[in-house]
């Protein structure tokens, strides 16, 4: 799954009392119940669903039968449903039918059946009648209207299967699934398998379809609705004889912009297809799109996604076309790297995340070189940094024991570091041996599960060298970030590992075994580093660059002079070593060992880099630390007036024009860059000029002509219309936002009010506005926009406080509790930390979002200790720089 890694808060799922004759029944004897996995006296062989789902009524029915094996027998079976109205459950075996209790245990949704007597040792079937409840947003069955149509949508990950149908809810339980729907006349109904038959039935059409290949129950998917659809086929390759069905489904409103997605589909599967040298193991493909959808998720043969990934066309702005390509490679890189082989329990969850984000960028950026998505994968390791230099925290592999420690693995650590961790063995390794062990890794477990060790065995056997596991080991298991320093001696450098810890923190002692690369010129050299201080000889020319590629997961800290003599030929660099010394100056900066003006050095030379991402990287860094509030006023004051300096000719040389579609011929690189230096110019005094020329454009745009404004300039455009319009132009453009259902649009323009920074529109859309066009994850995005300006934040963070309880019920959905805390993650003050570990830490206790909380204390509290230690000192150094 790729959880976007901004907010991803959605829909709660509504609670559904039991009946009252199963809430009475009691279990006849007191059975320690699993906070997390099931005790393996009970394993499922298959399921057979029949679902009756009418998208248009709040409930759903349905009956289940589960052939189990009874490895242990006893008088209960411990197993899953969550908020489940079970009618009758039963259980068939030898001796024929037996009644059973039902009862959910907990929240979490564990469920006891009792029986009369004990059972037998051997072969049964558990038969359910049951029903349950729509939720309003992605989690369990969740149905969404859509101009005046009900459809409806599946996302299980990580324990939410359990809340459509009882089940063995656990990764490791891999069997095939028959799967029928019945659904109102004329509807479309989807799962994981081709669909074999529609027939009528009681006045409703019966969609049967195969039985899966085996899976666990949270790839498990079906959705129904007046869908429409795109098909076409992947065309036969060398690794699969016959073409692969394939086809886009979405909502009715976006018919005509499918192809695109269906075609890039074709694409990425032959790219994966040729890189596992591996057909595509499932019979068929559908890429899904639900407009509440946060991100995307890798159901087997059936992927689900938000829409504005999928809904475009070719002429969409090249950041919604990276997003595409890499989000749509890392999904259906899950089909083989998650489905095809899955993870035996929830602690290896990491493998297939950090594999799949790694190959989004890979493979995303074979099908478009053009658009530099494999930039972006080292963009994501190095912001993974700033979480992972917290002294709260987690290793990339973390056991989990209980269900509501899942949902926090889903988080840059897993993503943005795991994948990083993977690129830097896979480079040190060489593409050829680390791609032959993947192979035999997906080879050995096929439709099968599997654990890390597996995985390190198989890279280590493809290259022969066993120290790759202590290796990969030493930064799978260990939080923190290894800072390596070096110093010059002799002709060679000394290099010291410790780990990273901003000024004023101290982080615990940690060692890891690091797959280092350096560089002088055109030579090169590699080595593990095992011991804690070691000597490099490198022996070429120019500048020591201490992380070659920029695919090492470590930050390095260097001499003055050594520091000086890289800043001066960064713009030569490759944009991997830019964005690595970026990295490590902003956070030598941090640490209180270098000072900002030679940021703001590297920032200039960074600015006219060829790589997009490079060239933003020190200026990002640097407004990341200016927007954070260390600086204070003059720091901000300094900054706008550098940043104008760099950035505005830049801009006069690229020209800028907001009327769509301008740009649809330009090279995706300069048309990024310009969208960068909008972004740094438009909200200070040099800006005025843009903030007349978009204000114009969403004035015009917002009147009917749809030719004034790209998709692109959406966003800052409508903030400038809310900003200066107030209140009036808030609630237009909110009633406008709610009438349309484009999925560029809507979201936009639903932010830009929620981001006022006006306390009484703020107010307006928390306490008062209610509409039932309002989707339930949009009532979350009003948080998150409110929270974002600092004019508004003290006033949202009482709300929250004041309504968290009912914020936190109901489960998660797509991990609301584990991200909630990050909505306050931009307060900068030692006393603001000490308020809401007082207030919010017992609250958050138990919750997915605990961990969270921690970060999120701990960061406020870093930023209140660097404003008083060194914001001054900084804004003092910005102000000198001419």
């Amino acid at each position: 799954m790729l959880a976007i890694l901004l907010l991803s808060l959605a829909a709660m799922p509504l609670k559904v009392a039991a009946e009252p004759a199963q809430a009475e029944a009691a279990t006849e004897q007191s059975l320690p119940l699993p906070e997390g996995r099931l005790a393996p006296v009970v394993r499922p062989i298959a399921y057979r669903l029949d679902l009756t789902v009418d998208p248009s009524q709040p409930r759903f029915s349905g009956k289940a039968e589960i052939d189990i094996e009874i490895v242990e027998p006893d008088k209960v079976i411990v197993l899953h449903g969550r908020d489940l109205a079970v009618r009758s459950a039963q259980l068939r075996d030898a001796d024929g039918m037996r009644e059973a209790h039902w009862r959910q245990e907990n929240s979490d949704g564990v469920a006891v059946l009792t029986f009369s007597a004990p059972l037998t040792k051997g072969l049964a079937t558990l038969q359910f009648d049951y029903e349950g409840e729509f939720n309003g947003g992605p989690s369990g069955m969740f149905r969404v209207n859509v101009d005046g149509e009900w459809h409806s949508w599946t996302q299980f990950e990580s324990i939410d299967a359990r809340a459509a149908f009882p089940s063995f809810d656990q990764p490791d339980f891999k069997t095939p699934f028959e799967i029928t729907l019945r659904t109102p006349p004329g509807l479309m109904a989807v799962s994981n398998a081709p669909e074999l038959s529609v027939t009528s039935e009681a006045e409703l059409d019966v969609h049967r379809f195969a039985p899966t290949l085996p899976l666990p129950t949270y790839l498990v998917a079906f959705m129904v609705g007046p869908f429409v659809s795109v098909e076409g086929e992947v065309p036969p390759n060398a690794y699969r004889s016959e073409p692969l069905p394939q086809r886009t489904v979405s909502t009715r409103n976006n018919a005509d912009q499918l192809s695109f997605s269906l075609e890039g589909t074709q694409q990425i599967v032959d790219l994966l297809e040729d890189y596992f040298a591996d057909a595509f193991p499932f019979p068929k493909l559908d890429q899904i799109t639900s407009p509440v959808m946060p991100g995307a998720m890798e159901n087997a043969g059936a992927n689900l996604y938000g829409d504005r990934l999928l809904v475009m066309d070719g002429n969409a702005s090249p950041s919604r076309l990276s997003r595409f390509g890499m989000v749509a490679a890392h999904e259906l890189a899950h089909q083989w790297f998650g489905d095809l082989v899955t993870p035996e329990w929830w602690d290896d969850i990491w493998l297939n995340e950090s594999f799949a984000n790694w190959m989004g960028y890979r493979i995303g950026n074979a099908w478009r070189p053009d658009l530099n998505i494999a930039a972006g994968a080292l963009a994501a390791g190095f912001g993974a940094m700033q979480l992972d230099s917290l002294v709260a925290g987690r290793p990339i592999r973390q056991p989990i024991e209980k269900s509501s420690e899942i949902d926090a693995a889903f988080d840059p650590i897993t993503y943005g570091k795991g994948g990083h961790v993977i690129a830097m063995f896979a480079a040190f390794m060489g593409d050829d041996a680390f791609r032959a062990g993947v192979r035999r890794y997906l080879a050995a477990h096929r439709y099968g599960s599997a654990t890390s060790e597996d995985f390190f065995s198989a890279l280590a056997l493809a290259a022969g060298d066993s120290s790759i596991v202590p290796a990969f080991k030493s930064f799978v298991s260990q939080q923190g970030v290894p800072l390596l320093t070096f110093r010059r001696e002799d002709g060679h450098f000394t290099v010291v590992q410790s780990r990273y810890a901003p000024l004023g923190v101290k982080a615990p002692e940690t060692q890891w075994i690091v797959p280092v690369c350096v560089r002088q010129g055109e030579e090169r050299s590699c080595r593990m580093l095992v011991e804690r201080e070691a000597v490099i000889t490198v022996g070429g020319k120019g500048p020591l660059v201490p992380n070659a590629g920029g695919t090492g997961y470590y930050r390095f800290e260097l001499p003055p002079d050594l520091w000086r003599q890289l800043i001066d030929r960064a713009r030569n660099l490759p944009g991997g070593e830019a964005q690595a010394l970026a990295d490590s100056l902003a956070a030598s900066v941090m640490a209180g060992r270098s000072e900002a003006v030679e940021l703001a050095r590297l920032a200039r030379k960074l600015a006219r880099h060829p790589d997009t991402f490079a060239a933003d990287a020190a200026a990002s860094s640097l407004e990341d630390i200016i927007d954070s509030g260390i600086a204070g006023p003059a720091g901000k004051k300094a900054w706008e007036r550098l940043s104008g300096r760099i950035h505005r000719p830049l801009l006069r040389q690229y020209g800028f024009d907001p009327r769509s579609g301008v740009y649809a011929s330009e090279a995706p690189e300069r048309t990024q860059r310009r969208a960068q230096l909008v972004g740094r110019l438009l909200w200070t005094p040099k800006g005025r000029q843009l903030r007349t020329q978009l204000y114009a454009a969403a004035q015009a745009y917002l009147a009917g002509d749809e030719t004034a404004l790209d998709s692109a300039w959406f966003g800052p455009a409508f903030d400038l219309h809310v900003r200066q319009g107030g209140d009036k132009a808030a609630r237009r453009l909110l009633e406008m936002a709610l009438a349309s259902e484009d999925s560029s649009f809507r979201p936009e323009a639903i932010g830009a009010v929620a981001s006022s920074g006006d306390e009484a529109i703020a107010k307006w859309l928390l306490e008062d506005f209610k509409d039932e066009r309002l989707r339930k994850s949009e009532e979350l995005a009003f948080l998150r926009g409110v929270m974002s300006r600092s004019s508004t934040r003290d006033y949202g963070y009482e709300w929250i406080r004041n309504n968290l309880d009912g914020l936190l019920d109901g489960g998660g959905g797509i991990f609301v509790s584990a991200r909630l805390p990050q909505l306050f993650g931009s307060f900068c003050s030692l006393e603001r930390s000490e308020q809401m570990a007082s207030e919010l830490r017992r609250r958050f206790a138990g919750t997915p979002g605990a961990l969270e909380l921690e970060r999120t204390i701990e960061r406020v509290r870093n930023c209140g200790l660097a404003k008083e230690s060194i914001g001054s000192a900084i804004a003092e150094s910005l102000a000198k720089v001419r």
